[in-house]
């Protein structure tokens, strides 16, 4: 009876000392999420989103795709150590979506595909605590070949592809942190580098993505900021925004082939990305991922046109949104599993 007791008093002092270690884990965590510390710890979070909608009709009288599945996943992570006044933040964001509908024979179409990696190392400003130096490495690019859906044969015609364009920028500067909410860099001075496929920069006179013609890839140097912040707005729903400004201080006219003017372009021209992503979370499992993306870069014009390869004259796409000229949009909403790590 006393070997019972004595197994039962152990058990329960273990469980005890287990939940005040895990307690003092998430306390030191809340606390190096929104607070710089002079500690030595790694440091990780993220969220993982998966939506599908699914919809079938037979003999609706309002009409509608007969069949139609849409899947939609979004990662979002970050790994940050601290080594006393060195931070190590890494972040990762990756979204793709496919869409199937009946009248188009089940083939995917995209409707979301993302790549976007960021990493800063940064010293301690002697005297700051918020302060650091840093540099910063970020790549963009995507999964999947792109398409025009709005034209004739556009399977036969990809746009991009896989890593093509990659767009890579690495800049030196000075952040304000705060922990993982907030996040300010600036850099005087930023090198950028795209790169893409000649088959895509082939398509058209002007060739694609900023690059020229028959090129594989494109050079600037200018200054860039870039802004993050993450905020749980209550226990089950949290917001995140990033914003990322970009200036090329070798901006000029582009030319095509034929040596015309078809783009004028000066450092006025700054290049916006702009996230936003809010996650309401159910219960443990289900959540709802509202997100929003701004975008513009003077490297990559709106036309309402393009030009059949068969006629070879221009044809009106009659897109809609075609209001908001050379700005980029994306907004998605989606409800599915949820799980935050």
């Amino acid at each position: 009876m006393k070997k019972n007791l004595l197994f039962v008093m152990l058990c329960f002092t273990a469980f005890h000392l287990k939940g005040q270690v895990t307690k003092c884990e998430d306390v030191k965590k809340n606390l190096l999420f929104s607070e710089n510390r002079d500690t030595v710890a790694w440091m990780h979070g993220g969220l993982i989103n998966v939506g599908i909608n699914q919809g079938f009709l037979h003999n609706w009288a309002a009409g509608g795709e007969l069949a139609s599945l849409a899947v939609n996943g979004i990662f979002n992570g970050y790994l940050v150590h601290y080594n006393h006044n060195v931070v190590w933040s890494n972040n990762l964001d990756l979204t793709y979506g496919l869409n199937y509908v009946y009248s188009n024979n089940f083939v995917p179409r995209k409707i979301d595909d993302r790549i976007d990696f960021t990493s800063k190392y940064g010293s301690g400003v002697k005297g700051e605590k918020s302060l650091f130096y840093t540099a910063l490495f970020n790549l963009k690019s995507q999964f999947t070949k792109g398409f025009d859906y709005s034209v004739p044969n556009w399977d036969s015609m990809p746009t991009s592809g896989t890593l093509s364009p990659a767009y890579l920028t690495l800049a030196l500067g000075l952040e304000y942190r705060k922990g993982n909410v907030l996040s300010l860099f600036l850099s005087p001075l930023a090198a950028r580098a795209t790169y893409a496929s000649a088959k895509y920069t082939s398509l058209g006179p002007q060739g694609a993505f900023g690059i020229p013609y028959g090129k594989t890839s494109k050079y600037d140097l200018g200054a860039y900021f870039s802004s993050r912040y993450n905020a749980n707005l209550t226990k089950v729903i949290s917001y995140s925004t990033r914003l990322d400004l970009y200036t090329n201080y070798l901006a000029k006219d582009t030319k095509d082939i034929t040596g015309s003017v078809i783009k004028r372009d000066d450092p006025r021209n700054i290049q916006v990305m702009w996230d936003n992503l809010i996650t309401w979370k159910a219960c443990k499992w289900i959540g709802l991922t509202f997100g929003c993306t701004v975008a513009y870069n003077n490297d990559n014009p709106y036309s309402s046109t393009y030009i059949d390869k068969v006629t070879g004259l221009p044809v009106d796409k009659n897109q809609p949104g075609e209001g908001m000229g050379w700005v980029q949009f994306k907004e998605i909403f989606t409800l599915g599993l949820t799980y935050k790590f």
